[in-house]
């Protein structure tokens, strides 16, 4: 249900104050602080993310149209999200070696995949690469927190189309907003595993967090950062043209 702010606020003289807006969607920037903190390392603070996220909700509330069509916390989850992940990609928080382990497993995937016409299996993916099967797991399971952004950003602009007010803005995910780019992105989700595609819709749509989603599946949490680390490692492979 919408909040009343978000259904009148900018319909409303005098338009509502800063205060207000922070007031009445507070909640949702320690939603998605707290949704995205379950996925980053334990160095990063809770508060940080938070102190970002209302930067954005701010930023949000100045900038928000409600002509566009969206509901402002609709734009505001966006731009809130947008905001914490910028802080914590700042921080460079993530080792050299797991950024370049994610890129071997996705390039590995996208060579598989084309030689097999089909989608690897954990196993063939390991063996591809000349590593055992429980490496190939740790690579993934210490790489999941870095598919957080590339993929959480391909996730909020598809279908959304959000309008920015710079190149600055929108670089270096500009992409993501041709609609080709959208409807290859959509047809990539569907053609998922059932186990890949499930674990992200029960993220993603259903906001659960790992620990729920293994209670789910009957899996640990581990596992289910590993699939959901492969399913974005798959996407990026298969998407990787339009990043190009």
């Amino acid at each position: 249900m919408q909040s009343r702010t978000g259904l009148n606020a900018y319909n409303q003289k005098p338009a509502p104050s800063v205060d207000q807006i922070i007031d009445e969607y507070g909640f949702l920037v320690k939603k998605i602080a707290y949704h995205l903190l379950a996925r980053l390392p334990s160095s990063v603070e809770l508060d940080d993310l938070i102190q970002a996220g209302m930067m954005g909700l701010i930023e949000a509330f100045k900038r928000f149209e409600s002509t566009k069509g969206a509901s402002f916390e609709t734009y505001a989850g966006i731009r809130i999200r947008g905001s914490i992940m910028d802080e914590v990609r700042k921080s460079d928080w993530a080792p050299r070696s797991v950024r370049r382990n994610g890129r071997a497993i996705a390039s590995a995937i996208k060579e598989l995949e084309a030689k097999l016409g089909r989608e690897a299996s954990d196993l063939e993916i390991s063996q591809a690469m000349d590593i055992s099967l429980n490496e190939y797991h740790e690579m993934l399971q210490s790489s999941m927190s870095t598919q957080l952004f590339s993929f959480e950003e391909l996730l909020d602009s598809e279908g959304l189309n959000i309008e920015t007010d710079s190149e600055e803005d929108s670089a270096p995910y500009s992409f993501v907003e041709d609609l080709g780019f959208q409807t290859q992105l959509a047809q990539e989700i569907d053609s998922l595993p059932e186990r890949e595609k499930l674990v992200l819709s029960l993220y993603y749509n259903d906001e659960l967090n790992l620990k729920e989603i293994g209670s789910v599946l009957g899996v640990s949490e581990s596992r289910v950062s590993q699939i959901h680390s492969q399913a974005a490692m798959r996407l990026k492979a298969r998407l990787s043209d339009w990043r190009d």
